[in-house]
C-alpha cells in the first residue's frame, strides 16, 4: 500500500507540469552509451510513449558514433577525426548512412513501438526535411599564423529545415525519429552532427524544450559540481572563462542557437541515468543544465 500511495503522489505532483506542456513540442537529441544499453533503451522508449500519451509531442534526432565506429572497424575502413568530426570520405559516407538510417532509426524506432507507442523512422532526406550544405571548418597554422581551410569531406551542417513532414506526423500520432542524414540542393548526401541537427529542428518548429542527452550530468562549475540552471549570457561567460571548454562549447552554442531562435530553454543532462527526460519534465529539481533566455 505505501508503494502504491508513493506512486499516486507522485503522479499527483505531476499533473501541473503535465498541463503545461501539453501540445507543446519536446525536441530529444538521443545518443551516447545510453543507446548501447538495452535496459536504458527501454526506459527512453517508455519515457516518450508516456510523453505522447499525456499530450507532448516528442520529436526524436539520434546520433550513432560509437555504432558507425564499430561498423567501419569490421569493414576495415579508417576514421580519421579533426575537432571531433568525423572525416567523412564517399566510402565512410556510405557506411554512414547505412548504420544511422538503417539499424540505428529502425531499432530506435522498434523500440518505441515495442511499448505501445506508434513512430515512424526518417532522415533529413525524407520530405526534404533538412537541406544542408557543407561544413567550413579552417584551423590557424601554430608556426606561420595563417588559417587553413580543412576539408571534412561530407560533413555538412543544415541549411534549412521544413518541417511540414513532422506536422503531417504529429497530425496522426506518430512520434517521428530523425537520422541526422540530409543532402544539398543537388542530391549530394552529408553527414551532419546530431545535435546540430537538433538544435535546428528545435528552432523551427519553435519547441518549448531541446534535450540533448549525452554521457555526462550537464554543465560543470571550476569544482566540478552541476550547475542546474543557466542563462545564455552567463553559459557565454563561463565560455570566455574556459570553465566551459572542449566538447561541451558546440553543445552550448546548439543550446543557444535554439534558445535564440525561440526555444523555451534547452537542457543538457546524462541520458544514462534512468528516466532522465521525465525527472527534468515533471519534477521542480528537474535533471541536468537548464539554458534558457536572458
Amino acid at each position: 500500500m505505501d508503494t502504491h500511495l508513493e506512486q499516486a503522489r507522485i503522479l499527483s505532483q505531476a499533473l501541473p507540469y503535465m498541463r503545461k506542456y501539453s501540445g507543446a513540442r519536446f525536441v530529444i537529441k538521443y545518443g551516447g552509451h545510453a543507446m548501447g544499453d538495452d535496459e536504458l533503451s527501454r526506459n527512453f522508449a517508455r519515457d516518450v510513449v508516456l510523453m505522447k500519451q499525456v499530450g507532448i509531442n516528442p520529436i526524436v534526432v539520434h546520433g550513432g558514433g560509437p555504432q558507425i565506429g564499430s561498423m567501419l572497424e569490421r569493414l576495415k575502413i579508417d576514421s580519421n577525426f579533426v575537432d571531433g568530426l568525423r572525416v567523412t570520405d564517399r566510402e565512410t559516407m556510405d557506411v554512414v548512412e547505412m548504420v544511422l538510417s538503417g539499424s540505428i532509426n529502425k531499432s530506435i524506432v522498434a523500440a518505441i513501438q515495442e511499448v505501445g507507442g506508434q513512430a515512424v523512422g526518417i532522415s533529413g532526406k525524407d520530405g526534404s526535411l533538412v537541406k544542408a550544405r557543407k561544413l567550413r571548418r579552417t584551423k590557424r597554422d601554430p608556426d606561420s599564423n595563417i588559417e587553413k581551410i580543412l576539408d571534412l569531406g561530407f560533413v555538412g551542417e543544415p541549411s534549412e529545415v521544413v518541417p511540414d513532414i513532422l506536422d503531417c506526423l504529429e497530425e496522426t500520432n506518430f512520434i517521428p525519429v530523425i537520422a541526422p542524414i540530409a543532402a544539398d540542393g543537388r542530391g549530394q548526401t552529408y553527414n551532419i552532427n546530431a545535435d546540430s541537427m537538433a538544435g535546428a529542428v528545435a528552432g523551427v518548429v519553435e519547441a518549448a524544450r531541446l534535450f540533448l542527452l549525452t554521457d555526462v550530468p550537464g554543465v560543470l562549475d571550476g569544482d566540478g559540481k552541476l550547475i542546474p540552471e543557466l542563462t545564455v549570457s552567463q553559459a557565454r561567460e563561463l565560455i570566455a572563462d574556459g570553465v566551459i571548454h572542449g566538447g561541451m562549447i558546440p553543445k552550448i552554442e546548439t543550446c543557444i542557437m535554439a534558445v535564440e531562435m525561440g526555444v523555451e530553454a534547452a537542457v543538457i543532462q546524462d541520458g544514462r541515468r534512468p528516466h532522465a527526460l521525465l525527472l527534468e519534465v515533471y519534477t521542480e529539481g528537474g535533471a541536468g543544465t537548464l539554458i534558457c533566455d536572458d
